[in-house]
């Protein structure tokens, strides 16, 4: 099996956001260059080479030193021959002029900046590490360095936040001519400071009617834009959408390399291990650092296929459905078809199923309709 993409965890912060459940640690004391050193082993073992997509995310990737980070390219360029998209996760503060320069000169042509909202008092209450300054400076710096694409993170439905501040934010990062914009709302996730503090009585969210509003805006202000939606989350300029999550969506397969990074490879699903201590360990010990790993039923990959395949504008392909499952999606799913039509959630051509704008706003409930229970 070709494997077109890989992702690269970097699980480290310089400040650990209320918000966030992804596998990260402050990175201070942390043994960071043990860490690398297992990576650029892990990814060895491997055997992979060339590659359509590459995303180095964390964590934060910026967070490591230009030293590490160096190392880290290194162990990229040594590795891989990358034909496409090469993305690095960034935090505005920490995306000086000396790393986006190291990074353009190893080749990335894309930056993830997250950004998540304008207004520093809720960057505060998100505990992210930047001010509204810093994202200014960090676009400068990507645009000064010629980075081809510029993507930024930016979430809604936040503690405190009215659709005035998020429609502000909005705006803010449209006139920096971005490429690209993920934009999303708040999800109380556990083992997270914010689902703590929610669960105590000590935050709360705006209602679920102005979440929505929020999403509204978002998609009706980007119309009038340079970007296109192409994903219920994701808008991009032409030619800027993002390829590497794509290969999620259409539920293709990748490599995952890092502590609790996630792989799909030749019909196996696995997760490594999360502690970096002990995938550092696994990996001295000449093994896979392996957490688990899973083998989806036809059932499973048919669900996964809906409910990734949905996300995206262009929907799910009835041919490609077919090819791959030797089964029509009129004949597995008719009734499920025919009460999301009557709903008008769904559009459903000769040719794919596809959300309408009235679906995205409810895309969760459309998904659960192709589960089985």
């Amino acid at each position: 099996m070709i494997v077109k993409s890989a992702y690269i965890h970097i699980p480290f912060c310089v400040k650990i956001c209320t918000y966030c459940d992804f596998n990260k640690y402050f990175i201070q004391n942390q043994p960071v260059d043990a860490y690398l050193q297992c990576l650029r082993e892990e990814i060895k073992q491997s055997n992979a080479s060339t590659l359509e997509t590459l995303f180095v995310g964390g964590g934060t990737p910026t967070a490591l030193s230009v030293e590490q980070l160096t190392y880290l390219l290194e162990t990229i360029q040594q590795q891989f021959k990358i034909l496409g998209e090469y993305t690095f996760e960034a935090n505005p503060d920490e995306l000086t002029a000396e790393k986006v320069a190291l990074l353009k000169s190893y080749g990335v042509n894309r930056l993830s900046l997250g950004v998540q909202t304008f207004d520093d008092d809720l960057l505060k209450t998100l505990g992210r590490s930047h001010q509204k300054s810093d994202i200014y400076q960090a676009v400068e710096n990507a645009r000064y360095y010629d980075i081809p694409s510029i993507s930024l993170d930016l979430m809604y439905h936040l503690p405190g936040q009215t659709l005035k501040q998020f429609q502000t934010s909005l705006d803010e990062a449209l006139s920096l001519n971005i490429d690209h914009l993920s934009s999303y709302g708040l999800i109380l996730e556990p083992q997270t400071q914010f689902y703590n503090q929610y669960r105590k009585g000590k935050l709360k969210l705006p209602n679920e009617d102005i979440g929505a509003e929020m999403y509204n805006f978002l998609m009706n202000r980007i119309k009038k834009s340079e970007l296109h939606q192409y994903e219920i989350s994701n808008f991009a300029k032409d030619n800027h959408e993002s390829a590497h999550n794509k290969v999620y969506w259409k539920n293709e397969s990748y490599y995952g390399f890092g502590a609790g990074a996630s792989g799909y490879i030749d019909g196996i699903r696995y997760t490594n291990v999360n502690p970096v201590n002990h995938y550092i360990k696994k990996v001295n010990q000449g093994l896979k650092p392996r957490l688990s790993e899973t083998e989806p039923t036809e059932q499973e990959q048919i669900e996964e296929e809906m409910f990734l395949g949905l996300r995206m504008n262009q929907g799910v392909n009835k041919d490609t459905f077919q090819m791959k499952y030797q089964r029509r999606l009129e004949d597995v799913y008719s009734k499920e078809i025919l009460k999301l039509e009557k709903q008008g959630l769904i559009e459903n051509s000769p040719t794919e199923i596809k959300l309408t704008d009235k679906g995205r706003i409810v895309g969760n409930e459309v998904f659960e309709a192709f589960i089985q229970v």
